[in-house]
């Protein structure tokens, strides 16, 4: 299978006044098309670096990484910006929506940047609203919404540009329990879809949603496993409506 994700000897040094942390270790993985991977670890551990360096939001102190089969590790910001938007879909743990804009607006977004005209934009935002159950919403602002409509919101803002991959950092941190169940659900549906979708957590049983759980621990890789009882309980002719 074709890998999406290549990353070889990964370094992240950050310099602290006169201190230096060592946030990755020389990490090496592969990530290959539409898997559902968790990364986890105790705080400290170097998953969220990992994370901003697999969403190209930041580069590497040295090792390379492979996106697609191009080397993003010393690509300029300008660059990385361009990557993310078209092939980065992300999700976040509070959200990240704009307070005065309607549930479209938010959606519509990311399509501004890449030049798309205003009826095309707003027909693309309805669509993925619609596909996350929230197509009747699509004027409310964010603080007309529950937190768990927000965060569907946020997830049809990472999917309107179509990215191959879906990353999304403690997205349902927030959330409470009956609520977190809903929202894993719609990730196994985008996974479902064909997308590569990783996840940072530091919930098991969120984690327990995924295919292959990485653990991390003090900047290096401590454990890399399939989650047998998904694998197994996968029904590859389950056919979830998104287009």
């Amino acid at each position: 299978m074709k890998n999406v994700i290549k990353i070889n000897e990964l370094v992240k040094t950050y310099i602290m006044g006169s201190q230096r942390v060592n946030a990755l270790r020389g990490v090496s993985l592969e990530i290959n098309v539409n898997e559902y991977v968790a990364l986890m670890g105790p705080s400290g551990s170097g998953k969220s670096t990992l994370m901003n360096l697999v969403g190209c939001l930041d580069t590497p102190t040295s090792g390379n990484y492979f996106l697609d089969g191009e080397n993003v590790s010393q690509m300029t910001d300008s660059e990385l910006a361009s990557v993310r938007n078209k092939k980065i879909g992300f999700v976040f743990q509070t959200f990240n929506l704009l307070p005065r804009m309607s549930a479209l607006e938010n959606v519509a977004l990311p399509l501004v940047y890449s030049g798309m005209g205003k009826k095309l934009r707003e027909e693309r935002a309805l669509h993925v609203l619609d596909i996350v159950g929230l197509g009747d919403r699509f004027t409310h602002k964010p603080n007309e919404l529950s937190g768990g409509q927000r965060q569907r919101v946020a997830i049809a803002r990472a999917l309107v540009n179509n990215p191959s991959i879906i990353l999304a950092d403690e997205p349902t941190g927030n959330l409470d329990t009956k609520t977190s169940i809903e929202i894993m659900s719609i990730f196994e549906e985008i996974h479902n879809k064909g997308n590569t979708v990783i996840i940072v957590t530091h919930e098991p049983d969120i984690a327990d949603h995924s295919h292959r759980i990485i653990r991390l621990r003090d900047g290096v890789i401590e454990s890399d496993v399939r989650n047998e009882r998904i694998v197994k309980a996968s029904d590859p002719t389950h056919n979830y409506n998104i287009r």
